[in-house]
């Protein structure tokens, strides 16, 4: 399963012990299973505050990142503490309104019930994450170098996978160690059986002339999963795997399509959110404006051309916050880390990501998206389409105020980093949904409130 997939089937989990926690704690009270007039009487809106603040805060505390580093006692602090922060936005709630039921005993019985709950589901995901009983095995066709990448990254990865071992075909140079190749003894079928292995992943340097089609085909028809090492990556990273890209795989693999009833949602939620948003920050633009001149001379507003979707340019637009003419004598470059063309002020608007807010006129524009890859300077796309391949595929949609690359890896400053966010932002257009826009719009937010990535 992917990585925003095996998020969101958390999140999923987490918001139904949620529910359930309601109905145990009026259960608890009345000492009676509730009827559904029980539950009709503390309102839908109360009980989709409860949900959405245990869920959130949950998010925020990291509860759902990195299950297979976790230990028991790091899922239980991580539950604490979001609970007790939890308590002390329903007390906040109670206290601005003293008649609501979330007030009284049952709210504090729904917490408690919805932490025991919480703790038992993430702690059974993390025993089948680690427990070796209930791994699948992955047995890797090849032994070149893709074949070596391909069983580095099981260790590491979330899922609960174990290296069953490398297959050699014909006289493929072998670059992994001897220890781990199993012989192929009456072919891959029955290596495969012999290993017991749950998936096959085709890593070969090399197809052609020594790609065991057959055997391949034996495999899939008794049930084995079959993939490639690029389809295999990108369910274990997140990213995509562009040294092994090429135009037919993206053809024929799914994703990268966005239909107009998909983009007819994503637009009416970019204009919720820009209004919204808009609407939210506008009485502060006046102090901000006055910080940004009492800080340095210049402009508020610094407008600045990117290239957006079609490798079409607009204009940008973002609270200052270097010391104005930062570029004259040098031209389009990096933003550095401590980089000295920044402003005292404009090091805290960058921080906390206020000097971001005036994107949300072009999404209303039309020009961004809430959420996209980054849109980048037309000096530095024109480099990057030269020494990066598939560059220019990150502009077939909108580019965004935040994104799965955003979130994923923290702020690049050089062709390696360009490189290294490509692969978030075709696997984020590859994968687009609503929920995966849902997700990244929740990890930005813990992002920002922690001052993570920005320079």
């Amino acid at each position: 399963m992917e990585l925003h997939k095996r998020i969101f089937l958390l999140i999923t989990g987490d918001t139904l012990a949620a529910v359930l926690a309601i109905l145990t704690a009026i259960a608890i009270q009345q000492n009676m299973l509730p009827a559904f007039s029980d539950v009709v009487s503390l309102g839908a809106s109360r009980i989709a505050l409860f949900v959405l603040v245990l869920v959130f805060l949950s998010f925020l505390a990291e509860i759902y990142k990195n299950h297979h580093e976790l230990v028991t006692s790091d899922i239980a602090y991580k539950i604490i503490f979001s609970l007790g922060v939890a308590c002390l936005v329903f007390a906040v709630l109670s206290y601005a309104h003293p008649d609501d039921p979330y007030g009284n005993s049952l709210l504090v019985s729904a917490i408690i019930a919805f932490g025991l709950l919480q703790f038992l589901c993430h702690v059974t995901y993390r025993l089948y994450v680690k427990f070796k009983g209930f791994a699948r095995r992955v047995l890797i066709l090849g032994v070149g170098p893709l074949a070596g990448q391909m069983g580095a990254i099981i260790p590491v990865s979330d899922e609960n996978y174990i290296l069953s071992g490398y297959v050699q075909c014909a006289n493929e140079p072998s670059q992994v160690p001897p220890s781990v190749i199993v012989g192929n003894a009456g072919g891959l079928y029955e290596t495969a059986k012999r290993e017991h292995a749950d998936k096959i992943v085709v890593s070969l340097s090399e197809r052609r002339g020594v790609f065991p089609i057959q055997e391949v085909m034996a495999c899939k028809l008794d049930g084995i999963e079959v993939i490639d090492a690029h389809t295999f990556y990108e369910q274990v990273t997140g990213k995509l795997f562009l040294e092994g890209m090429n135009p037919s795989w993206i053809i024929f693999s799914e994703g990268f399509k966005v239909g107009s009833v998909r983009k007819f949602l994503k637009r009416s939620v970019d204009i919720f959110c820009a209004v919204t948003g808009i609407l939210l920050v506008a009485p502060f633009f006046p102090l901000i404006a006055l910080a940004i001149k009492l800080d340095s001379a210049g402009p508020v507003f610094y407008r600045q051309e990117r290239v957006g979707e079609k490798e079409k340019p607009f204009n940008l637009y973002k609270f200052r916050t270097m010391c104005a003419n930062a570029e004259q004598g040098t031209g389009a470059v990096w933003a550095q880390q401590n980089d000295a063309r920044v402003t005292r002020v404009g090091a805290f608007f960058r921080k906390t990501r206020i000097d971001e807010l005036p994107q949300f006129f072009n999404i209303l524009l039309g020009d961004m998206s809430m959420v996209g890859p980054r849109p980048e300077r037309p000096e530095f796309v024109g480099k990057l389409k030269q020494v990066i391949p598939y560059y220019s595929e990150r502009h077939f949609v909108k580019p965004g105020v935040t994104g799965w690359a955003q979130v994923r890896y923290p702020y690049g400053a050089s062709v390696e980093d360009a490189v290294e966010k490509l692969r978030y932002d075709l696997y984020y257009i590859k994968n687009l949904t609503l929920g995966l826009d849902f997700m990244i719009i929740l990890e930005t937010i813990r992002v920002v409130l922690f001052r993570k990535g920005s320079r």
